[in-house]
């Protein structure tokens, strides 16, 4: 497989994760803002959130090994082995698309505003997991033990909002989205074991038929190469469409952006 050229099937599963998580949010603001009753934490919609959640980090964690083994690859002439400059900047870039959007759901949303969600929990990642992009079963093996330390500290409350973005947080604390390292660092670690187990050398280890041709594989791969910018865009959208429908008053969301 040609260096330049990118693995459709990981953009195939990034798209649909991204269509997931459209659908779900489609379901969260007609609920959000009063269009109609769906439970949102428990039940199908619950279990179709944390799939496409699951889906997403693990695929940040197969991408990074692809991008770490392409990066060796490519430097292989001129003998550069260090690349976090790259993934820092990466990262920090991300975290503070997190900020921007922490900033945006204060101004609209100051009771229910993102803290750490799922741009600031990948930025942090892609910088914390640096050092075990060369790893296979190191990955597997952190990847185990932050989901368990995550679901350990899923039952602890404290009396501080400091540690919100380890895993532990108040008794009361409310949030749109919410992403903490633990459990879910362990899941982007599963991923690198996951790529450095199937793309070894950025060569896929397994049999695929190419369907990369195939018009509805291409449309699913444009999503999943676009998917920050659909992430970024996506729910201004779907208020927007949702008032042209005229499903969504005017004055029923103005009452909900004050209150």
């Amino acid at each position: 497989m040609d260096i330049y050229e990118r693995f459709w099937e990981v953009d195939v599963f990034r798209g649909l994760a991204i269509l997931m998580m459209v659908i779900y949010h489609l379901f969260f603001d007609l609920t959000y803002f009063g269009i109609c009753q769906l439970d949102v934490s428990s039940g199908i919609l619950f279990i179709l959130a944390r799939t496409t959640a699951f889906i997403f980090i693990f695929l940040v964690g197969v991408s990074l090994t692809l991008s770490y083994s392409r990066a060796q690859i490519l430097a292989e002439n001129n003998g550069k082995t260090n690349f976090f400059l790259k993934y820092l900047k990466r990262g920090v870039k991300i975290f503070f698309l997190g900020i921007f959007i922490t900033l945006v759901t204060w101004l609209f949303i100051p009771y229910d505003f993102i803290v750490f969600g799922i741009l600031h929990f990948i930025g942090i990642a892609i910088i914390l997991e640096y050092p075990l992009l060369n790893k296979k079963y190191l990955n597997l093996v952190l990847g185990i033990v932050f989901i368990i330390l995550g679901f350990i500290f899923a039952q602890i409350t404290v009396t501080y909002p400091w540690l919100i973005w380890l895993g532990l947080k108040p008794s009361v604390f409310i949030t749109v989205d919410y992403f903490p390292l633990l459990p879910w660092l362990g899941v982007v670690s599963l991923g690198q074991f996951t790529g450095r187990t199937l793309y070894k050398n950025y060569k896929r280890g397994y049999y695929l038929p190419d369907l990369s041709t195939n018009m509805l594989i291409r449309i699913f791969s444009y999503i999943g190469r676009n998917s920050l910018f659909i992430y970024l865009i996506h729910q201004p959208i779907l208020i927007i469409l949702l008032y042209l429908l005229g499903v969504l008053d005017p004055g029923n969301l103005l009452y909900f952006l004050k209150n």
